[in-house]
C-alpha cells in the first residue's frame, strides 16, 4: 500500500538509518548508509562524523557540490513480510561546514544517536530540502 507523505515522513524519520543517493556531475551514481536528523522544518541533516576513513574528500560531499539532487531512503525489513516498508525522501542537498545551524544539527545528531557522546563534531553537514515523500507498506 502506498504510503501518504505523513506517514512516509513519519517512519523515515523514526528510522536509525538511512542510505544516501548521489551522482556525480555526468550522472554515475553514489550510495552510502548514513546517521541522520529530520530537523523543526523538515529538513534531512547528515553529518560527517569523525570515524576513520580513507580520506576527508568524500565522493558523497564531491557529488552534492557537483550535482545537489539527491535521493535517501530508509526502509524496515523482517522475515514477516507483512511488517515490510520503505519511505524515500527526494530533495536538493547543500553542504553545511559551520554557522549556528550546523552546530544545532550536531547537536541533533548527538541526541539521536548516544555514540556521538564525547566526540569532536565539526565536520560537514550534508542539509537536504526534502521536495517529496513517498513510500510503501505491506497491506
Amino acid at each position: 500500500m502506498r504510503l501518504d507523505p505523513a506517514e512516509a515522513r513519519a517512519r523515515f524519520a523514526a528510522s536509525p538509518v538511512l542510505r544516501l543517493a548521489t551522482a556525480d556531475g555526468s550522472g554515475r551514481p553514489h550510495l552510502v548508509p548514513c546517521t541522520f536528523v529530520v530537523d523543526a522544518a523538515g529538513r534531512i541533516a547528515i553529518g560527517i562524523d569523525n570515524k576513520p576513513k580513507t580520506s576527508l574528500k568524500l565522493r558523497r560531499l564531491r557529488n552534492v557540490e557537483e550535482n545537489p539532487q539527491v535521493s535517501l531512503l530508509a526502509d524496515h525489513y523482517a522475515d514477516d513480510w507483512t511488517r515490510l516498508w520503505w519511505a524515500r525522501a527526494d530533495g536538493t542537498a547543500i553542504v553545511e561546514r559551520g554557522g549556528a545551524e550546523h552546530e544545532a544539527h550536531w547537536r541533533q545528531l548527538t541526541t539521536k544517536y548516544p555514540q556521538y557522546q564525547g566526540h569532536v563534531l565539526d565536520g560537514p553537514v550534508i542539509l537536504v530540502t526534502v521536495a517529496s515523500w513517498s513510500g510503501w507498506a505491506f497491506g
